[in-house]
């Protein structure tokens, strides 16, 4: 692939270029001069944009396709598609499927059902059989196979043993575990969080201490091990202050958040809309105001759409029965855009990279060509035509988002919207 893009602003620190308005040469999926004007000698397909920005290719840490088993939710090949137009070009694929990926084969199977794509897949296994959290899983074949991390997707782990001896089997080859912060006992039949709204509107309440619980005690289990944990999703102010401790003692932790706990608090389910149905559930702005802090001082490692095709029989249905789960993938940018400084949303969508295997590709000459392409500038009103996935469960229907992206470059490939 060879292309010219004309007259970008390129946001990316690493670069020896950040904050210029340059000229980007690419041929055969590499970048072989960035400089202030370009001539394009060789007919090369250009990219020429309005108010044009690009910056390192983008990184979600938990997304799910459905594939194999639910491809009326969404199969690989548009869940990859819809990635690479929404500016991502690497996705962490959850084990959240029929049948879990919970061997080398299954792992076998997401690879080389990606293998062409612009977009790279890196499968999280299944850190026990099945997700049933009674036995490891194979968790040294799926590393061979190519899984970068491990973890029941949704699924918190009630046995403290397997979660100790996780931690201790995969340091012989570096693994990541992840451990989703939720205990169970406190949670049964819970359909959003505790609090004034639930409480008015009679439904039942996570408490923001089943959270917190888990996470303590992993984090107790990480110090004993030594071992490498990753918690996804937080989404509670004494979260962020047990991970925020827990790395001042030098502990191997990273976290995520996803970015509609970032927005949304939980008094929008006074309407009962199940689009606003998710776990860990919406908290209170108390809840969120930690959460941002925490991303800016570096406490939460990475934001993560936790993109979660689901077919419309499973939300159009009564509140308690609707399943849990939102799409993400084409709102990310624009979200974060929206409360965040451009700058500051582009570091949160590149930064969770290293944690899960990938070698950042700054824009410089000489890297492979991994690239998304922008507009920061530009207030819309996310609808049913931003949707590319096969589902339309989108808790950011109808909101009003910042920023436009143009698509993406990565694998010599290329991809616009």
């Amino acid at each position: 692939m060879n292309v010219l893009i004309k007259s970008a602003t390129i946001i990316d620190s690493e670069s020896a270029f950040h904050n210029k308005k340059q000229d980007i040469l690419i041929e055969n999926g590499l970048i072989t001069q960035i400089a202030d004007s370009i001539k394009n000698s060789n007919s090369y397909k250009e990219i020429s944009k309005d108010n044009l920005h690009a910056s390192q290719g983008w990184f979600d840490s938990s997304v799910c396709f459905g594939e194999p088993g639910f491809e009326e939710r969404e199969t690989i090949n548009n869940g990859l598609k819809t990635a690479a137009k929404s500016g991502f070009t690497a996705v962490a694929i959850n084990a959240n499927t029929q049948p879990i990926i919970d061997t080398h084969s299954d792992v076998y199977f997401l690879k080389s059902k990606s293998k062409y794509s612009l977009v790279d897949l890196l499968p999280i296994g299944a850190l026990t059989k099945n997700s049933d959290g009674n036995e490891l899983a194979e968790l040294f074949d799926m590393t061979s196979a190519g899984a970068v991390a491990f973890g029941d997707y949704k699924k918190s782990l009630s046995s403290s043993n397997l979660i100790k001896v996780a931690l201790q089997y995969v340091e012989s080859f570096n693994g990541l575990i992840c451990s989703f912060p939720q205990e169970k006992s406190l949670t049964e039949n819970s359909v959003m969080h505790e609090h004034i709204t639930s409480t008015s509107i009679g439904l039942k309440g996570a408490p923001s201490i089943a959270e917190e619980l888990q996470i303590a005690r992993d984090l107790v289990l990480l110090e004993y091990t030594n071992g490498k944990l990753h918690i996804p999703t937080i989404s509670t102010a004494n979260s962020v202050e047990l991970i925020r401790n827990a790395k001042r003692k030098k502990l191997n932790v990273s976290c995520s958040v996803a970015i509609h706990n970032l927005i949304f608090t939980d008094a929008v389910l006074s309407d009962f809309d199940t689009n606003f149905k998710v776990t860990p559930p919406l908290r209170s702005a108390t809840d969120i105001d930690a959460l941002i802090t925490g991303l800016k001082d570096g406490t939460i490692d990475m934001v993560t759409s936790d993109h979660n095709p689901l077919n419309i029989e499973l939300k159009k249905i009564e509140f308690n029965d609707a399943s849990f789960g939102t799409i993400g993938l084409e709102s990310a940018f624009g979200a974060l855009n929206k409360i965040f400084s451009t700058k500051t949303a582009i570091k949160l969508l590149t930064r969770g990279k290293k944690r899960f295997g990938l070698s950042p590709q700054s824009l410089d000459i000489g890297n492979r060509a991994n690239v998304s392409l922008f507009n920061p500038k530009g207030d819309y009103t996310f609808n049913k035509n931003h949707i590319s996935s096969k589902s339309t469960n989108s808790i950011f229907m109808g909101s009003k988002l910042s920023g436009r992206v143009y698509g993406s470059i990565n694998n010599n490939k290329l991809e616009l919207t």
